[in-house]
């Protein structure tokens, strides 16, 4: 339990500390359960029993997403072909409409090795143990005014 104000529980002293460092436009990287975030990241943040959904929540009420990109938000694209229905990206989305005006505006989609490239370049890669296909995310962090 954090004994601090204000700071969800699911986030931990090591992902308080990495959100902190990080500053206007470095990245941060949501991997589901399938996503291989310890051979991919910088920095690994590990976040086992807990879904994309509600450890994005709980970053997005201290993480500013930046404003002055078009798209602060990546999800990754379904490979064509696949049959997967990505219903976990519904749920994506509205957490992200919650906290970002743009909507749905805000959200870009990445083909899956452009994603995995992009997420080796992320300040950090937080792994969760979400279930779901295509719960893998990237957020560009922004400035607080």
């Amino acid at each position: 339990m954090c004994m601090l104000k204000g700071i969800p529980d699911i986030i931990s002293p090591e992902l308080l500390k990495i959100l902190h460092e990080m500053g206007h436009g470095d990245e941060l990287a949501l991997g589901d359960a399938n996503y291989p975030a310890a051979s991919n990241a910088q920095r690994l943040i590990r976040c086992d029993g807990h879904g994309v959904p509600e450890v994005l929540d709980s970053i997005l009420k201290l993480f500013p997403l930046d404003m002055y990109v078009d798209c602060p938000v990546s999800l990754m694209q379904v490979v064509p072909g696949d049959t997967a229905v990505p219903g976990i990206q519904d749920e994506i989305k509205s957490v992200v409409c919650s906290y970002d005006e743009r909507g749905e505006k805000a959200i870009e989609y990445v083909e899956r090795f452009q994603f995995y490239e992009r997420s080796r370049k992320a300040y950090a890669i937080v792994a969760t143990t979400e279930r779901n296909l295509y719960g893998c995310m990237i957020i560009k962090k922004g400035v607080i005014k």
